[in-house]
């Protein structure tokens, strides 16, 4: 099963696009400040992007966010990382609203059969 890295990188490499220049795409298009070293993480499995970054790729890609989520979604995501995804939403993300957000992911993978 792919995992983001390895979807990330078949979108970069598709586009046959280096690191480097994905990450100057990214900072000029959307005025984000991702480095090259972030996206090299990210790739290789050592680190996950937030959120934020996550609709980014999907946006300059044209794929939609849950095309990261890969064939294994439902098996990555337990409540602690609902939690973690919740909190990089905004981060003054009200108890409530997390709350809110949690329960619609939780309905979004029941929904999935």
């Amino acid at each position: 099963m792919k995992n983001f890295g390895t979807l990330l990188k078949e979108l970069r490499l598709n586009r046959k696009l280096t690191i480097e220049q994905l990450a100057d795409s990214l900072n000029s298009k959307f005025g984000s400040k991702i480095s090259k070293s972030s996206i090299s993480r990210w790739e290789n499995g050592e680190a996950d992007p937030k959120l934020e970054f996550v609709r980014l790729l999907a946006d300059f890609f044209q794929v939609p966010g849950q095309y990261f989520l890969g064939e294994d979604a439902e098996n990555r995501f337990d409540s602690q990382k609902t939690v973690t995804i919740a909190a990089h939403i905004d981060e003054d993300v009200t108890e409530e609203e997390m709350e809110d957000i949690k329960k619609y992911i939780e309905f979004i993978k029941s929904q999935r059969g």
